[in-house]
């Protein structure tokens, strides 16, 4: 099937799947897609149970997209620009030092609660994933997905305050995540790495990353300022999300760290200081859009990813035990520096909890799963994945606005955490 045959299919099952939730199930536009998309997905198994060849053929479909390239090295950087572009700069300032120790420290901590627990529990269950490997499930499982977290939070009602906190933490704890998982599978690929690499690599990624989106940033506000024209200015933004994205992978540093910060440059700045009204309305209505029609597709193919697993009894087991697991390592993990953080200011009521239950996991973990090598526990890691990321978008994202609304009924309360 040709690339543009793939494009279609995928645009018209998410229009489809649009229509269907908007017009009956009512629900968030990324649970009600990824809902319908699983719902297709079992459909097709029962129908292949029963003889028909369809799946099959939906599988072999499947099974032509490369989710990892598709998402890190397509939709990723579209989404985050979107999301970084209303999220304003001196907020995510204001908080910089607490969401700095959730985006680091906070991923640390939880990859390595994840990994040894898991670790004893899989092989209880007789699945026989060494320790390292357990770590590396930590590593991809820890990080909110902001893409999952914008979206959903949106709609859930959470306080000012805490959502700057919950979706800063998710723009740039996914960076250092990779970078986690990108030293493990080292590991486990040519043995031993030094402290020094790591460092270096951490610097190289995360803090070049930051530097090369401020440059594009500042490049792309003073372009924007220097026209008054919404076409040039929306195909500005464009060529800094895709050439900039593109020439931080070059230079071997983070491409979603940078298209972050060039959108808090361009969202924070170039909106309110460059731009005319009618451009800034068509700018924000273009990547609206955007955003809109990506997530769309986005968590129309992580419901039809259940396909290409393969699903044994012992690995979905090991996935639904996993589930409580990484909650109490997202709990103890933001529960800390909430903790530390409220002799300084001021936490909603529970917000230990909202920030656990809201750390949703979603396209990125199962991108880095499926970016492992076939063997050595890939399978066994990407059921357990896929199963902890239905769960959070479905079970937790369903379920985060009452959360919200329970613990919030009261205003916000000091030194609460």
């Amino acid at each position: 099937m040709t690339v543009i045959n793939t494009i279609t299919l995928l645009v018209c099952l998410s229009a489809v799947f649009s229509y269907l939730n908007h017009r009956f199930l009512k629900l968030p536009m990324a649970i009600g897609l990824m809902a319908l998309s699983l719902g297709l997905s079992l459909l097709l198994i029962v129908l292949g149970a029963l003889g028909f060849k369809i799946e099959a053929e939906v599988i072999a479909f499947i099974k032509t997209i490369d989710f990892y390239e598709t998402l890190m090295h397509g939709m990723l950087s579209f989404l985050l620009f979107a999301g970084a572009l209303h999220f304003n700069v001196h907020d995510l300032l204001d908080q910089k030092l607490f969401i700095g120790t959730l985006a680091s420290v906070g991923v640390l901590v939880s990859t390595i609660i994840v990994g040894v627990l898991s670790y004893y529990v899989f092989n209880w269950l007789g699945v026989d994933l060494p320790l390292l490997y357990c770590f590396l499930f930590g590593a991809l499982i820890s990080p909110t997905d902001p893409i999952a977290v914008l979206g959903i939070l949106r709609s859930a009602g959470v306080p000012k305050p805490l959502e700057i906190k919950i979706t800063g933490e998710s723009l740039f704890n996914d960076g250092v995540g990779v970078v986690v998982f990108v030293v493990l599978l080292g590991v486990a690929n040519h043995g031993l790495v030094s402290p020094g690499s790591i460092g270096l690599l951490f610097l190289q990624e995360a803090v070049g990353g930051a530097i090369i989106g401020l440059a594009l940033g500042l490049v792309g506000y003073h372009m924007l300022k220097s026209v008054d024209n919404y076409q040039v200015e929306v195909l500005l933004t464009l060529s800094l999300v895709m050439g900039g994205y593109t020439l931080a992978q070059g230079l071997h540093t983070s491409g979603p760290i940078a298209v972050v910060v060039a959108g808090l440059v361009v969202g924070s700045y170039a909106r309110h200081f460059a731009m005319s009204k009618t451009s800034r309305e068509y700018l924000d209505t273009f990547w609206q859009l955007v955003d809109e029609l990506l997530n769309a597709i986005l968590f129309v193919l992580i419901g039809l990813e259940i396909l290409t697993l393969s699903v044994q009894g012992h690995y979905l087991l090991a996935g639904l035990l996993a589930i409580p697991i990484v909650l109490l390592a997202r709990f103890l993990s933001v529960g800390l520096p909430v903790k530390l953080f409220s002799y300084r200011q001021d936490f909603t009521r529970k917000a230990t909890t909202i920030m656990t239950w809201s750390g949703l996991r979603g396209g990125i973990s199962v991108a880095m799963a499926l970016s492992l090598p076939a063997g050595s526990g890939r399978d066994a890691i990407l059921t357990i994945t896929y199963t902890v990321v239905v769960f959070s978008i479905l079970v937790q994202g369903l379920t985060i606005g009452k959360l919200v609304q329970s613990a919030t009924r009261n205003t916000m309360l000091s030194h609460d955490a």
